[in-house]
């Protein structure tokens, strides 16, 4: 069936049920039993329009970018531009001046912190974080935090994985220079109040960083209605490539901000006497860059784009809500993580069983989750666990897949008892 046939089908039953045929990683086996893929929360299977675009390139277009006069450089630059133009209007940027490509989230978050932050910070200023961030969020203003003498300041979650929003409203008041903060959990999948949190910072005069990872694939994000002043996000997460992400940043915000790296390409002149940098965004953008990854997660917006964020937010949400109904219902489930408003993940326990262990019987039976403490330590260490299970849904998923994790889980049971 061709792929607009599917699409055809798959809109005239009001459903996006169709795409699943359009990643074929999903059409394996493991272990004998068909995949059952429940960890894109770590990293989504990529559709074969990312992985075409990205064998295009290096089949016929590779070459440096901005530098060539021949024909493949201008075709390779043409690509890799037009993804820009991509992304910004998929977050709905000012302009493209204000995306830049990383290699990550990671990246562009410690890009904030050292280019943006370390030369506005002294000793005793705080930044702001939450209790339910990622370790990418949490090592880059320790360092900058050892670099400058200022400290951290944290808003404590409670048992459902929520925001103490009352401790937040004291914070935000005491002297706080950034907030940088989750828009989605990865290990519960706690979606936070983020415009909220942003409006209330900027009645403060508090910039505000949003790590945006985990939201982006799986919901509508508006950069410019959120009016945060920067947000990051990575490629992997919204089944594009590996090492390519986007730091989105207010323009004139990026055009006060000193370079984060030096090198090729983030120039305009150099002589020993001094350097005249580049133009924005590609100030931030030294050496060579990586082409094929941009053009891939171009090719991923514009697969998610067709969609329609609106549609995968909806099929997630029902299928989370049937994920956390029937994972409930096994005999011995602890759930982790029960915010009233929650994005593609359920974190659970099983009677006494070791995470690891539990997702190791799992994998036999071609069931794929994610074990341990997903790079939120201080989140385990809240619940009191070392780690949980953890099931994280995306578009191609459906109530097949999670009645085979429940079938799963019963039988990993059974095996434990004996």
């Amino acid at each position: 069936m061709s792929k607009s046939l599917r699409q055809a089908r798959s809109e005239a039953r009001g459903d996006i049920g169709a795409c699943r045929d359009d990643f074929p990683a999903l059409a394996q086996k493991i272990n004998g039993a068909p995949l059952v893929y429940l960890d894109s929360a770590a990293s989504a299977q990529q559709p074969v329009a990312v992985i075409d675009a990205v064998a295009e390139y290096h089949r016929h277009i590779h070459a440096n970018v901005h530098r060539g006069v021949h024909t493949l450089s201008h075709r390779a630059t043409e690509a890799y531009e037009s993804a820009r133009d991509e992304i910004a209007g998929f977050i709905n940027a000012g302009n493209r001046r204000e995306v830049v490509f990383t290699s990550g989230t990671t990246e562009s978050i410690n890009l904030v912190a050292q280019s943006f932050c370390r030369p506005r910070l002294r000793a005793g200023d705080r930044i702001l974080l939450s209790q339910l961030e990622h370790h990418s969020n949490i090592v880059p203003w320790q360092l900058l935090c050892d670099q400058t003498g200022a400290e951290l300041l944290v808003v404590p979650i409670d048992e459902r994985g929520e925001l103490d929003l009352a401790t937040f409203e004291r914070q935000i008041e005491s002297g706080v220079k950034i907030l940088a903060i989750a828009h989605v959990s990865n290990a519960l999948g706690t979606v936070l109040p983020v415009a909220d949190l942003v409006r209330r910072a900027k009645q403060q005069g508090v910039p505000v960083l949003v790590d945006g990872a985990q939201a982006v694939p799986h919901m509508p994000v508006d950069v410019q209605s959120l009016d945060c002043d920067f947000y990051a996000f990575s490629g992997h997460k919204m089944c594009g490539p590996t090492g390519i992400g986007i730091l989105y940043a207010k323009e004139a915000l990026l055009e006060r901000m000193p370079p984060y790296q030096g090198g090729g390409d983030m120039i305009l002149e150099v002589r020993f006497e001094g350097t005249k940098y580049n133009d924005l965004p590609y100030k931030f953008e030294a050496g060579t860059p990586n082409i094929s990854g941009a053009i891939g997660l171009g090719a991923a917006v514009r697969y998610l784009s067709g969609i329609g964020m609106e549609r995968i937010a909806e099929h997630e949400s029902k299928l989370l809500q049937y994920l956390t109904e029937q994972v409930s219902r096994v005999p011995g489930i602890r759930l982790i993580g029960t915010a009233r408003h929650k994005a593609s993940v359920q974190s659970f326990l099983l009677d006494d069983i070791h995470p690891h262990d539990l997702g190791t019987i799992l994998d036999h039976q071609g069931v794929a989750i994610r074990t341990g403490h997903h790079c939120a330590m201080p989140v385990m260490d809240f619940f009191r666990v070392p780690g949980t299970a953890r099931a994280s849904l995306a578009l191609y998923n459906n109530r097949v897949d999670v009645d085979r994790l429940v079938e799963s889980l019963a039988q990993a049971k059974e095996i434990f008892s004996q």
